[in-house]
């Protein structure tokens, strides 16, 4: 069942839009859900914490996907303690010259933390960079799951996606 109080909140956070827009993919929408929105309202992020600290082990390392999985792995692991590391988008070119950032030990199991799932190339594309770094990972906790192929491609690298909200609930009953 769907969580009906993110669901509420997501949508007086007008982080649902209507119209036409353009996804990452490259693909149009007659809907988005603007991360950005939700993941800066304190009531939603306090929603999407505690409901992604309910699902993991108080002890389980968790993988903020840049940018967008970064705020919802912190806000995870101050409401449950979980540590985290980021998985950055590309390894940057100064500094450490890192791609992950924070502890991760070599065989150390880790869960995707990450906004929205599209095509979930932008998950994808982290578990290959953890795996690269020598973390274990086989679960993606996502907020909002679009519907679109996320899941099936997640599936194809060994990755189980579970999501708090999917477009088809978050879409039903609009006005």
């Amino acid at each position: 069942m769907a969580n009906e109080e993110l669901i509420a909140a997501l949508r007086e956070s007008d982080s649902v839009q209507f119209g036409e827009f353009e996804l990452s993919h490259g693909g149009t929408s007659e809907y988005y859900v603007d991360k950005y929105l939700f993941e800066t309202d304190p009531k939603c992020l306090r929603l999407v914490a505690e409901a992604f600290a309910e699902r993991v082990d108080e002890d389980e390392k968790l993988a903020g996907v840049a940018l967008g999985g970064v705020p919802l792995a912190a806000a995870t692991c101050v409401v449950g303690g979980n540590p985290y590391v980021i998985a950055r988008k590309k390894t940057k070119d100064y500094g450490t010259a890192k791609r992950i950032e924070g502890r991760l030990a070599e065989g150390e199991a880790v869960t995707i933390v990450e906004d929205i799932a599209t095509t979930g190339q932008s998950a994808v594309d982290a578990v290959e960079a953890l795996r690269d770094a020598g973390a274990e990972v086989n679960r993606a906790l996502i907020v909002v799951d679009r519907e679109e192929g996320g899941r099936e491609n997640l599936a194809d690298v060994g990755v189980e996606l579970e999501s708090l909200v999917t477009a088809s609930e978050l879409l039903a009953d609009r006005d």
